[in-house]
């Protein structure tokens, strides 16, 4: 699967618009490049309590980088990348190879983001309808991947948390609604597609988390999607072994459970996920707690160049002390203008909060304002 032109596909879903990449032929190879560039203006205020700790969204620190508000432009969800694929078939072998290239629009200065460079995606492919497809190199997860490419605000801002933004991309509804899939080494297989079935299991490179070390065994993911007439639902799950000093380690485990269906004009969408050690950005940096993250989410199709969406979305964390991060909720309002085939203008507002176990919340309100083209 050429995950970059899924992704490119389902965002551009959200507008009922497409993109097409160009097409070239090497001897026996199919050659494709294509891409996306997207800025936008974004302002957000931070008001409320200042002392909530761990990953608050809505705090001066991350939200508003370290001040009462900040204006950045900047990328959205999506980094501005460049992305090469290949493909052939060889004695009756499907192959395919894919390289992603990414860059960030805005930093806190006029030199970084000279040589900062993202690479999200180097893997190659190889299978055929009759044995499935197996997957080696680097490539997005599997869990929380359908989650992040509904969501709306994937080709907007959502959340737009300036500490993020500044040097790489706001947040959408990563920590408040889903935790981020992640890119890993990896080896993966597809089993073949039956009907509307399909199914991925995946041996990820383990990954660290802070003094936490993923050492001994691979992070293990899965993901099967059923389509039906008007929509799909799919159940996800990852798990992985942390090891820490003074018995501090523990094992990361978490499920996930969604479905997107759409009526006329109307498209609904639901994702749960929930589990020990999830973490509210990326794998397990909130430690062993539990935490459950879920997303709603409602568009209508208004014209046949513009859509409306609300989504809402919440992290919530158990246990911990007075001042630990108990939630991070964020709600976005957004309207998305089909220009061309491949340029969408978009605007977005948005509210999130950041509440600690006990004392007084942290918010954070943001404005979006930009565009996206795909390429």
């Amino acid at each position: 699967m050429n995950t970059t032109r899924t992704l490119i596909a389902a965002t551009l879903a959200t507008t009922g618009f497409a993109a097409h990449a160009a097409d070239l032929k090497a001897g026996e190879w199919d050659i494709g490049i294509g891409g996306i560039v997207n800025a936008y203006y974004t302002h957000t205020r931070c008001s409320g309590s200042q002392t909530v700790g761990g990953v608050a969204l809505a705090s001066k620190a991350l939200g508003c980088g370290g001040t009462d508000g900040r204006t950045v432009i900047g990328n959205g969800l999506l980094p501005n990348a460049l992305t090469t694929t290949a493909k052939t078939r060889q004695d009756g072998i499907d192959i395919g190879a894919t390289l992603m290239i990414g860059a960030a629009v805005a930093s806190g200065d006029a030199i970084s983001n000279n040589n900062n460079v993202d690479v999200r995606q180097g893997f190659f492919t190889f299978g055929n309808a009759d044995m499935g497809t197996v997957k080696l190199g680097r490539d997005y997860g599997l869990f929380g991947k359908t989650a992040i490419l509904g969501d709306m605000t994937l080709i907007g801002a959502g959340a737009p948390v300036s500490a993020t933004q500044r040097n790489r991309v706001t947040l959408g509804h990563i920590g408040s609604g889903y935790t981020y899939l992640g890119t890993y080494g990896q080896l993966a297989y597809s089993l073949p597609t039956s009907g509307g079935f399909r199914a991925t299991v995946a041996l990820m490179s383990p990954v660290d988390a802070g003094t936490l070390v993923g050492r001994n065994s691979p992070q293990l993911q899965a993901l099967a999607t059923v389509e039906f007439g008007g929509g799909k639902a799919w159940l996800g799950a990852k798990s992985q072994k942390f090891e820490g000093p003074a018995n501090t380690g523990f094992t990361m485990n978490g499920v996930e459970l969604g479905a997107s269906v759409t009526a006329g004009a109307l498209g609904l969408s639901a994702n749960l996920q929930t589990g020990k050690g999830l973490g509210v950005l990326t794998d397990g940096d909130s430690g062993n707690r539990k935490q459950t993250n879920l997303l709603l989410q409602a568009t209508w199709q208004a014209t046949a160049k513009t859509k409306l969406g609300l989504n809402w979305g919440e992290s919530k964390l158990k246990d911990g002390v007075a001042s630990d991060l108990r939630s991070n909720t964020n709600l976005t309002a957004g309207l998305y203008y089909g220009l061309t085939k491949s340029v969408t203008l978009v605007g977005e507002v948005s509210r999130t909060t950041s509440k600690p176990v006990s004392g007084s919340d942290a918010k954070m309100s943001g404005v979006a304002l930009g565009g996206i083209v795909f390429f």
